[in-house]
């Protein structure tokens, strides 16, 4: 009869590949050396049969093969690395191949041609979708359990993406809020202006600001912000610091000009 990998893993032969990996975790847990101090021999044993049950019901090629064959067929499978073709016919007389696919055999024409079992190595790809939410910082971490490298007799590991964030050209991200930089000249700054800003969905906002701008003003556009993640249709706000252009020269007229509308 061979060994019974099913039974020790306790799970059925129908089970699904996520059944034998939680069952190989919940028995490897159970009985790793580490873990029986007091039963070191036994446990080594038990958890050995354990990763081999695993190496083989965990590998859809192995489990075939031994659902077919049992232990005896997994040991006629061929190393890594062996002469085997890619249609699984290992070497042999050619004329005898041909033969078979002729209809006829080593043993006489007339035969029913052959039978034969077909190995092929597949490579799955598979692709993971990532929903970005809405307000989601950089250094937030999405992680899909068991997709990540696979050793034999271990469990896969896990994959772990991070977000980053790309600069942008005009704002910058201040935890929930968004902030801007606004350049304005001395007589803007002095008499009033209208500040057109493009928001990141494209909307269109004009922020009027009636007091004088001195270097390092600032304007607070409430709820403009960056969404908050863990408060769905909150926003951060927006932050418009202004600098202030001063002329590099100025006439005498102009000067003049200056100190009679500042009162100098």
């Amino acid at each position: 009869m061979g060994v019974d990998y099913y039974n020790i893993l306790k799970v059925e032969k129908g089970a699904t590949e996520e059944d034998v990996k939680k069952s190989y975790r919940r028995l490897a847990m159970k009985w790793h050396p580490d873990k029986n101090p007091n039963n070191k021999k036994e446990a080594e044993a038990k958890f050995k049969q354990i990763s081999e049950a695993y190496e083989v019901l965990s590998d859809p090629q192995k489990r075939q093969i031994y659902d077919q064959l049992g232990e005896e067929g997994l040991k006629d499978m061929p190393p890594p690395g062996s002469t085997e073709n890619r249609n699984g016919f290992n070497p042999r007389d050619a004329e005898d191949i041909f033969a078979e696919f002729f209809g006829s055999s080593p043993f006489g024409f007339g035969s029913a041609g052959a039978s034969r079992s077909m190995r092929r190595l597949v490579q799955e790809t598979e692709i993971l979708t990532i929903d970005i939410k809405p307000g989601w910082k950089k250094g937030t971490k999405i992680t899909f359990p068991d997709k990540g490298n696979e050793q034999p007799n271990q469990l896969p590991a896990d994959l772990v993406f991070v977000i980053d964030e790309k600069p942008h050209e005009v704002f910058r991200r201040d935890g929930n809020d968004l902030v801007m930089n606004y350049s304005v000249t001395l007589a803007e700054a002095i008499g009033g202006l209208t500040v057109e800003a493009k928001t990141l969905d494209n909307r269109a906002l004009l922020i009027p600001v009636n007091e004088i701008i001195s270097p390092g003003y600032e304007v607070l556009v409430s709820g403009e912000g960056m969404p908050i993640a863990k408060e769905p249709g909150n926003r951060g706000d927006l932050k418009i610091r202004f600098e202030v252009k001063f002329p590099t020269r100025l006439t005498t007229e102009q000067r003049a000009a200056l100190k009679r509308a500042l009162g100098g």
